[in-house]
């Protein structure tokens, strides 16, 4: 829709948007430049999980050999 038809029923096209949970993309000359969408937010951040997990960081700027790792032992 153009901006001019967003701008008339506006309250209009949010409440339709929270109702029904469509997008409304209205247009400026025929181009799409705006998206009217509800919000969803952000469940949680990815690196949460690895938040703590960091158990020892003694020397973080030397270089590690094969015998510094447990798993290879």
């Amino acid at each position: 829709m153009s901006k001019s038809q967003f701008k008339a029923k506006a309250l209009e096209y949010f409440r339709q948007v929270e109702t029904d949970g469509r997008p409304v993309i209205v247009t400026d000359h025929g181009e799409p430049t705006v998206e009217i969408r509800a919000y969803q937010p952000r469940k949680h951040d990815p690196l949460d999980a690895l938040r703590g997990s960091l158990l020892r960081f003694d020397a973080p700027t030397e270089p590690v050999g094969a015998d510094d790792w447990d798993a290879l032992q």
